[in-house]
């Protein structure tokens, strides 16, 4: 615990520091509560930062320090009190930076901690319209954004490249296991051309790219004790993307049945009502700024990401299971498989989709 002492040392904190305890369950970065010993000083979070998922810590640093900023100065104009639960607010090292690095290497970041706040797991038809409302209000309010942004991952949710990835993986078949799936790889093969559409737009100067989330998980919100939204948490991945990466993803995983390696199969489909609020949450905000383009292709968002995700377990495995963590063998087949039958079902709503959409926006 003595070294954690001396990292809090290198940032300009306030108060004495009463204890330092591990907090959350996230699986990239370490993160531990900062207790200060006076009533009137805040606690802190401290945060190693995984440079093996981020390799560019100056990068992902001035990402969030840029999007915070513009964040409070909103709330700001817009008068909104208590700012600092609002928003994340980050420490500056004695260095000046929101980062410090410790002799061993490691990065290391402080940020204020945030009181009577409460993360989720599981989403409700009656909770997850404020989960929709609140990720389109925070690409509305970075729309006037004017300091650029990198890509923190390249290609995160670059659909074209993650088919590359699957072919050579399929090329080299390490494992011997290609045999094994050949009836999955036909059937996203089939489908390739359609879902790499996001990038032809791109191309094509019809699809904008805006500051985006691309981790919409309930998770990734801070909630108070009467289950208002208090802020968006969690902006490691906040990069320019489609507003698709945010709208898709976040019902990948909170509008299946099941989880996302759950195996049984029978059970796995697009929870319509999930779908409905959340989508109603998001263009009551998204909705005022999405171009016609973006508004139009939001049901082939919702199969996008399954699709990719399908193909991002199907790589790994193929692999040998290099990326995502495992509990047995076939565990990322499971996954695959389980995502691709997310992507035939929402597939088998799109006019659902499509006329759901068109009565909340009155087209």
């Amino acid at each position: 615990m003595g070294d954690f002492y001396n990292i809090v040392s290198q940032f300009k904190i306030e108060g004495k520091i009463k204890d330092i305890l591990p907090i959350g369950n996230g699986l990239i970065n370490e993160t531990l509560r900062v207790s200060t010993i006076a009533a009137d000083t805040p606690d802190y979070i401290l945060q190693r930062i995984n440079n093996n998922v981020f390799p560019d810590v100056n990068l992902l640093q001035h990402n969030i320090e840029a999007v915070t900023r513009h964040i409070r100065n909103k709330l700001k104009e817009l008068g909104e009190e208590d700012i600092n639960r609002k928003c994340l607010h980050f420490i500056e090292s004695v260095s000046g930076k929101t980062y410090y690095q410790d002799a061993n290497g490691n990065y290391w970041r402080m940020s204020v901690f945030i009181p009577d706040s409460f993360t989720k797991e599981e989403v409700s038809p009656e909770s997850v319209f404020c989960c929709g409302e609140t990720f389109g209000n925070f690409e509305k309010i970075l729309l006037d954004l004017d300091e650029p942004l990198g890509e923190v991952i390249p290609n995160f949710h670059n659909m074209e490249f993650r088919l590359h990835q699957l072919h050579d993986a399929v090329v080299a078949d390490k494992m011997g296991r290609v045999a094994s799936v050949r009836d999955i790889l036909s059937e996203i093969e089939r489908n390739a051309d359609e879902m790499c559409l996001a990038e032809k737009l791109y191309r094509d100067k019809v699809l904008p790219k805006r500051i985006c989330h691309c981790d919409t998980k309930v998770n990734n919100m801070l909630f108070d004790s009467d289950g208002k939204v208090l802020c968006v948490i969690d902006l490691d991945t906040v990069m320019p993307s489609f507003i698709f990466s945010d709208y898709g993803d976040f019902l990948r995983t909170g509008a299946n049945y099941v989880a996302e390696d759950s195996d049984d199969y029978q059970a796995v489909g697009l929870k319509e009502d999930i779908f409905c609020a959340f989508t109603e949450g998001y263009l009551s905000t998204a909705g005022s700024f999405l171009t016609a383009i973006e508004i139009s292709h939001l049901p082939y968002a919702v199969a996008l990401f399954p699709f990719m995700q399908c193909v991002r377990f199907l790589t790994d495995y193929i692999n040998g299971d290099v990326y995502f963590k495992t509990k047995y063998a076939e565990h990322n087949y499971v996954r695959s498989r389980n995502q691709l039958l997310l992507y035939r079902d929402v597939r088998r709503h799109d006019q659902m989709m499509n006329e759901f959409i068109k009565k909340i926006l009155k087209l």
